[in-house]
């Protein structure tokens, strides 16, 4: 099989039972007949997508339940839509990595337990913070012992392969009561960790209260503190850094997310997911009448159709590359798309790597410690 048609599977599930005030992901708190309505349309989509040429090249590694929250979902649900996925695609020989996102207050026992059974090998979990001032100040429904109990009931129910969701730099948030949610975390032994910066995202309801000078946001050195305990408490852990958000013990890197991070082919399934395969970007319509609508009367559901053209996406495979600690391999940017990075870039990378941001090693370009915290400044260069 050739490495080009190996894809991840992604499926959206919008509703939560409380729209969190940072989100700006499509999704909200569903009405009664909103389910119903979302089950038919996405196995609807999922049946029409799987007859399409394009989409039958593929062979699916990975799939992934986002959201929202996808354990507002009934698990009989989940476990069909699971089973609709599997007998609908063509799935390469290895065992594929199927995660689903779940937050605490949104499953027990017995559903992890359910989930596990149906084929789900990997959890990630909603923690954001074990600190229950700072949980009430993002609006998540669960306290920190709701989400220690969560932890250990999946455990239980046999998942392995756990990730948890961290946050920092959150209203009223210390370097102190980071560093201690950061222990309490690893003291759990995860086999990875994805740790976020509070983004304040226009449209959100935190983006109107920055606006209006109501954020207690911690200052830009208490967050550079807080980016250093992480680095000295990973250095204590079995974990590793592998991009710049996301740590793993070895061999439990996220497959999933490492095909986006290596720009490969990936199918969204649901309201407002994106697709990218055959050449082109597909964003479905983020709203669930439309998308419902759309697709019971045969229209077109996306809402975005981008035309990917190879030297776009030459650089779209550089920028997610240098996310990973690994960087890009030249030679394979080369293979892929014909085009030689240092002399793509010429003066641009020079400046780069005079000031040690970026380093090429062993025909890798890759950020450097330095560079890493300016990340953002450094792609936009190279875009």
């Amino acid at each position: 099989m050739a490495l080009g048609s190996r894809a991840g599977l992604y499926l959206h599930v919008p509703f939560c039972q409380k729209k969190c005030a940072y989100c700006s992901f499509y999704s909200f708190v569903p009405q009664p007949d909103d389910i119903r309505r979302y089950i038919e349309a996405v196995r609807l989509q999922m049946q029409q997508l799987a007859q399409d040429p394009d989409v039958r090249n593929l062979s699916f590694s990975t799939i992934f339940f986002g959201g929202g929250t996808p354990s507002n979902l009934p698990v009989e649900v989940l476990a069909q839509l699971l089973d609709d996925c599997r007998t609908l695609f063509t799935f390469t020989g290895e065992v594929p990595e199927i995660s689903i996102e779940v937050n605490p207050g949104t499953i027990d026992a017995a559903g992890l337990q359910q989930l596990r059974r149906a084929g789900f090998n990997r959890l990630s979990i909603g923690v954001q913070s074990l600190d229950d001032r700072e949980l009430r100040q993002l609006g998540r429904i669960h306290t920190s012992g709701e989400a220690l109990a969560t932890i250990v009931a999946a455990r239980s129910a046999g998942f392995d392969n756990l990730s948890f969701d961290l946050m920092y730099g959150l209203p009223g948030q210390t370097a102190h009561s980071w560093q201690e949610t950061l222990e309490r975390a690893l003291t759990i032994a995860p086999e990875h960790l994805s740790m976020y910066e509070l983004t304040v995202e226009e449209g959100t309801p935190f983006f109107k209260k920055a606006r209006q000078g109501q954020m207690n946001l911690p200052a830009e050195d208490a967050v550079l503190d807080m980016m250093v305990a992480i680095d000295t408490a990973i250095g204590r852990s079995p974990l590793a850094r592998y991009e710049i958000s996301n740590y793993a013990v070895a061999g439990r890197q996220c497959r999933h997310n490492l095909n986006y991070w290596n720009n490969g082919r990936y199918l969204g399934i649901g309201p407002g997911a994106v697709s990218a395969f055959g050449g082109k970007r597909r964003a479905a319509v983020a709203d669930l009448s439309a998308y419902c609508g759309r697709l019971a009367t045969g229209m077109d559901i996306w809402q975005e159709v981008e035309q990917l053209d190879s030297e776009t996406r030459f650089r779209e495979t550089v920028i997610m590359g240098l996310r990973l600690l690994a960087g890009v391999s030249i030679r394979e940017l080369r293979r892929r798309f014909g085009i030689d990075l240092p002399t793509y870039y010429n003066t641009t990378l020079d400046p780069l790597l005079d000031q040690q941001l970026v380093t090429i090693r062993a025909g890798r370009l890759a950020l450097t410690p330095k560079g890493l915290p300016l990340a953002n400044q450094v792609m936009a260069l190279l875009v």
